[in-house]
């Protein structure tokens, strides 16, 4: 079997996260992912957060699995001549340099398509060519928070929050992977290909769905709800103390709206943390009335949660029917061995870090395998091997360009 798309060329002119995140999801699908970068320095990932000043940043590592690396100067005209015949051999051309910069360097959409008709042009820009906004430099958080995120995360009455996660850019990173596929697949059909965009704030803006909806719904912005749900009246529906006082001993609690079914989550709820005595309850009877007393409903559970490790609480709930999960930090999913035995986290050797723990792929294909996870490519790793597999350049040929400085 061979990998969904075994034989796709990528060239690769993304930096830090946004479109990293894309060109790797591809390379996970099995194509091959050559990172371009300028032979000083390289991409800005490398030495962001960086803890120590010769080796390539974790922050790197992370982004960067299963590709091959080439140096270029597209400072030089040589460099961009040899980006040139790259782009002929190739089937997908990324980048996400701040606007402008890919024109300046004259490798805009049409002045590829013109070099290749049949490739798959994708960028990731903060905002769309409609937006008043479209000049400016986006971030993961400018992007969260100009997409609605920021607005609906926090407390109810406290100040807004930055969601810990960064899925404005890996976000941005995924749907952009998505739009190729399915430009490869047209171009099946076609014999053409086409330039792919996503925006960073429209990326965030559709995750924030139930925001758009609640407006409609209430006529007035979309309130912080804290840790409840956005789009119901659920309770409980929330993060309980358990034993241990850690950080982040929390078990997350949902039960959902059921009360056409028997309530049966909230009566399972019951059961299992010893209130039978509140079955019959007509404070508690349905939904609604629990919603208006949440407060009350949370003092309820919260001495069982106390006396309950935040596994031991999570693993007693479920198999009682009621949705709850432990609140795992970082050290707790490194620990997680199912998530090495499924590839999730597997364990590589770099050249200069030694061992290290890179994120999988998550997407499971049943006659099409995932490629095992590899270690991220050093500055120009591959530089020789990939001019002479694209281009057919000998080793002297190779060799002069190293000492021109163009590679």
């Amino acid at each position: 079997m061979q990998a969904s798309l075994a034989g796709i060329r990528v060239l690769d002119l993304t930096q830090w996260e946004a479109g990293s995140a894309c060109a790797q999801a591809l390379a996970f699908f099995g194509a091959d992912v050559v990172k371009i970068e300028k032979p000083n320095g390289g991409d800005p990932a490398r030495i962001a957060s960086a803890d120590t000043p010769d080796v390539d940043s974790l922050y790197f590592l992370v982004l960067n699995s299963n590709k091959r690396g080439l140096t270029l100067d597209l400072a030089k005209a040589e460099g961009k001549d040899i980006l040139m015949r790259l782009i002929r051999e190739s089937d997908v051309f990324l980048e996400n340099f701040a606007p402008g910069t890919i024109e300046r360097l004259g490798f805009d959409y049409d002045s590829v398509r013109n070099i290749n008709p049949r490739i798959v042009y994708g960028s990731i820009q903060g905002f769309s060519e409609h937006s008043p906004y479209r000049e400016f430099r986006c971030f993961d958080a400018i992007a969260q928070s100009m997409g609605g995120a920021v607005s609906i995360t926090g407390e109810p009455g406290g100040p807004p929050t930055k969601p810990g996660p960064t899925f404005a850019d890996t976000g941005s990173g995924i749907y952009l992977a998505s739009g190729i596929v399915a430009a490869l697949y047209q171009r099946m059909h076609t014999g053409e290909g086409q330039r792919v965009r996503v925006a960073m704030q429209e990326a965030v803006l559709t995750y924030c769905r139930m925001a758009l909806a609640r407006q409609q719904l209430t006529g007035r912005a979309a309130e912080r709800v804290g840790n409840g749900s956005p789009s119901s009246t659920s309770a409980p529906s929330g993060l309980y103390a358990c034993l241990g006082g850690g950080a982040n001993d929390y078990c997350f609690v949902y039960t959902a709206r059921d009360a056409g079914t028997g309530n049966r989550q909230w009566q399972a709820l019951l059961r299992a943390t010893g209130r039978e005595d509140l079955l019959s309850d007509p404070r508690y009877l349905n939904p609604s009335d629990r919603f208006r007393r949440k407060d009350e409903v949370d003092d309820i559970l919260r001495p069982w949660f106390a006396s309950h490790d935040k596994r031991e609480a999570m693993m007693t709930l479920n198999r009682a029917g009621v949705p709850a999960g432990a609140v795992f930090d970082s050290s707790d999913l490194m620990a997680d061995e199912s998530l090495r035995q499924s590839g999730m986290l597997t364990r590589v050797q770099h050249p200069k870090r030694g061992e290290v723990t890179l994120p999988g792929w998550p997407v499971r294909m049943s006659s099409s395998p995932t490629p095992p996870v590899s270690c991220p490519p050093l500055l120009g790793e591959h530089t020789g091997t990939i001019l002479t597999e694209y281009l057919g350049l000998k080793p002297e040929a190779v060799e002069a360009l190293r000492t021109k400085g163009i590679v």
